[in-house]
């Protein structure tokens, strides 16, 4: 869309309401996997886009895979499920309980991390599942400078100030649900509540907001982490480095945060109008860009991929028409995209890719 505008983007999303129920399941499962994978490899999750996918809709581990990153990834689509429901109960309020119970079900159980100090020496400490944090946390930012986060003693009082402004400004109506999602985000960041965890349930409090107000939900794109941070920092320099300052930070000196957080739910919110409508058969989709094919081959061969069980580089060249070579050709291009991965019984072939059709 010419000149994207949030306001174009929901102008284009509001004219294809109300989805059909294939259309919806489409769009669940698109956002299920691209959700969990994005913010979780945000925060250093090692699971491929193709195991999330596996392990998600099929409850499957396949390949090599970190135990606590399976785990992290399972707890992640729980809390997903479990903030998605809430969000529709429009007469719930917002509270510190769901919020630390979303934390728990993320995290599972304490565990204890370990670290060597510059000195040789080790280090321990507890992560709480649930529990505000007992230690002071902070981000050594990438101009090297260390930024303090609320401390564990201001945090109950801080995290209650944020969700009572929260559902006061939503029976307000003052902000716009993007506006009330952006500040929400930015405040919360500020407070750190948790030892860990804090960026993935700030991501799924954005969503709980977005969607308690008809807006569709969204991806931070671990692509684009540097911008995300960047766009938080921006905010900083102008908010201060005052922990409570930061807690009770105005609209107006977010707003390079602010800037970036619209332009994101533009291009999220168009990004599915086009997953819908946009219809070409060598037009795919692989977490969240579309993905348009010069040759009708690399269709052709995933469209194959996906109806036969199993495949012989020989049966490939009788379907297709094309040399075996010309084949494993686009098959190595494809594995290097990541979009398809060899089975694990011989000829057959797992796509990670989507078409438009």
């Amino acid at each position: 869309m010419r000149y994207l505008t949030l306001e174009k983007a929901m102008k284009a999303w509001q004219d294809l309401q109300p989805l059909n129920e294939n259309d919806q399941l489409k769009l669940s499962r698109r956002f299920t996997i691209d959700f969990n994978y994005n913010s979780n490899h945000i925060e250093g999750n090692t699971l491929t886009y193709g195991q999330t996918e596996i392990l998600l809709l099929f409850g499957k581990v396949i390949g090599e895979a970190n135990v606590k990153d399976v785990q992290d990834m399972t707890a992640s689509n729980v809390t997903l499920k479990m903030m998605s429901e809430e969000a529709y109960i429009k007469d719930t309020p917002l509270t510190v309980n769901f919020i630390r119970t979303l934390h728990h079900i993320l995290l599972r159980e304490d565990y204890t991390v370990y670290k060597q100090l510059r000195n040789g020496q080790q280090t321990s400490y507890v992560i709480h599942a649930g529990q505000y944090k007992t230690r002071p946390n902070s981000v050594i930012t990438r101009y090297g400078d260390r930024f303090e986060y609320a401390s564990p003693e201001e945090t109950p009082a801080l995290m209650t100030d944020l969700v009572d402004w929260y559902n006061m400004a939503e029976s307000e109506g003052k902000l716009s649900p993007v506006e009330l999602a952006a500040l929400f985000h930015y405040r919360y960041i500020r407070i750190h509540p948790f030892e860990d965890g804090n960026g993935r349930i700030a991501r799924l409090l954005v969503n709980y907001i977005l969607a308690r107000h008809g807006y569709p939900m969204i991806v931070v794109r671990s692509r684009n982490k540097s911008d995300y941070l960047e766009a938080l920092h921006a905010a900083d320099l102008i908010v201060g480095s005052v922990p409570s300052d930061g807690a009770h930070a105005s609209l107006q000196k977010i707003s390079p945060f602010l800037q970036y957080f619209k332009k994101l739910v533009a291009n999220e919110v168009y990004t599915n109008v086009c997953f819908l409508t946009e219809h070409n058969e060598n037009l795919w989709w692989y977490d969240g860009e579309k993905v348009e094919f010069r040759s009708p081959n690399y269709s052709r061969l995933l469209m194959l991929m996906m109806s036969e069980p199993i495949l012989t580089i020989d049966y490939m060249q009788q379907k297709l028409g094309i040399n075996s070579s010309a084949i494993k050709k686009l098959i190595n291009q494809l594995i290097d995209k990541h979009y398809i991965e060899r089975g694990t019984s011989d000829g057959t072939w797992r796509v990670f890719i989507t078409p438009s059709m």
